[in-house]
């Protein structure tokens, strides 16, 4: 038999996936893999209801339904603050995990060099392979997660064509400020290269941090590709509800690519989510209210415990310092952590290109009850392991 694919013969599975496999394995609590144990809003849920007995079922429009684009382009632009056209700039995808994948196959040459900041979310590294392009890693140092600017403009000078951006960081919770943005914008535009932004955490801010749009600065919309899904704003993670914002000659090409992946995302979904685009101001004060609540609750808990860890700016996730526990590597840790203290996690390892194996991720995206029960059995680590 012919060899199978060259590109991806190095790929592993998913470790976020593997440890939630583990989690429920073990009867552990999953803190791993990052989706609430609460319901989305009801006024969606009710309205998918409706939409289950009179549709629409068949395909919308391959780059999303007319409605559910001018609801979203109403949306973002309020909050990113530029002009945005449901017809020329807009492409619903199936989940941000297809965004960033279709953004990428428009951009990128096999052979162009494509910025990965590290630690990074596990999709970046292997969409810039399955791309055909090479990634450059460029480190988040600890423990505030800031970069070198030198260390960036030495990467930018490699003739890169694209930088990725998540922004607030999975896994590390970090927001970027308006100074580390700007100076990112200033280095794209000199070095003539695009900016693909994974902003689905864009509500998810902790004061007195603020998420700035990297296409909202001066001379970035021409060149900034924004990926983002409703999964993580709406708790609809197992919607797959996706899009991507961008210039119309990026789009254009943008809409093809994502016609040939996925042909278009789930019609009856997208109706039942219009009502969420809708919502008013009210619903994202009480969202970063109700996640600032958990976090709060969560990382007090851990600093009862007696955890190292840096306090997330933004996102749901926390890294956890396992220096004093660590007798091998992170992987085995966290399948212990899951088998004997009954709490799922995310091995740092797999975020990181450098050596990393002193950090775990938890997230915190529960209901009270889930995180004090998951704080209790936390609380007795050094008795088991």
């Amino acid at each position: 038999m012919q060899e199978l694919s060259r590109r991806t013969a190095d790929f592993t599975d998913s470790v976020i996936r593997r440890m939630t496999r583990i989690s429920n394995q073990y009867n552990a609590i999953n803190l791993s893999q990052g989706f609430p144990d609460f319901d989305p809003p009801k006024e969606i849920t009710d309205r998918l209801a409706e939409i289950a007995a009179i549709g629409p079922h068949q395909y919308a429009t391959t780059w999303g339904s007319q409605n559910f684009r001018e609801a979203l382009a109403k949306k973002q632009e309020k909050y990113m603050g530029v002009s945005i056209n449901p017809e020329t700039n807009v492409v619903v995808t199936c989940g941000s995990t297809e965004a960033m994948m279709a953004a990428m196959m428009t951009i990128t040459n096999p052979g162009d060099k494509v910025i990965v900041f590290s630690p990074f979310y596990e999709n970046y590294g292997a969409d810039t392979i399955l791309s055909g392009a090479i990634p450059i890693y460029v480190p988040l140092i600890e423990p505030q997660f800031t970069f070198d600017a030198n260390v960036l403009e030495d990467a930018f000078k490699q003739g890169v064509k694209a930088l990725i951006l998540c922004n607030p960081s999975n896994p590390c919770g970090k927001v970027f400020s308006c100074k580390e943005l700007q100076l990112i914008a200033e280095l794209a535009i000199k070095y003539d290269a695009y900016v693909i932004t994974d902003e689905v955490y864009e509500h998810i801010i902790y004061e007195p941090f603020e998420h700035v749009y990297m296409a909202s600065l001066p001379g970035m919309w021409e060149r900034t590709i924004s990926c983002s899904s409703l999964s993580k704003t709406y708790s609809i993670t197992g919607w797959r509800l996706g899009y991507v914002i961008a210039p119309p000659e990026i789009i254009d090409r943008v809409k093809k690519v994502h016609d040939f992946l996925t042909v278009g995302a789930a019609a009856p979904l997208m109706e039942a989510a219009v009502v969420g685009l809708n919502f008013p101001e009210e619903y994202y004060k009480n969202l970063q209210a109700h996640y600032t609540h958990m976090k709060n609750l969560f990382v007090k808990g851990l600093q009862d415990i007696g955890f190292n860890f840096v306090e997330p700016q933004g996102a749901y996730y926390v890294m956890v310092d396992i220096s004093e526990f660590k007798r091998e590597n992170d992987l085995e840790f966290c399948e212990r952590l899951a088998k004997q203290v009954g709490v799922g996690a995310v091995p740092g390892s797999s975020f990181f290109k450098e050596d990393i194996n002193h950090l775990i991720r938890f997230h915190f995206a529960k209901q009270d009850e889930t995180l004090l029960k998951a704080l209790d059995r936390l609380s007795d680590i050094r008795k088991k392991l």
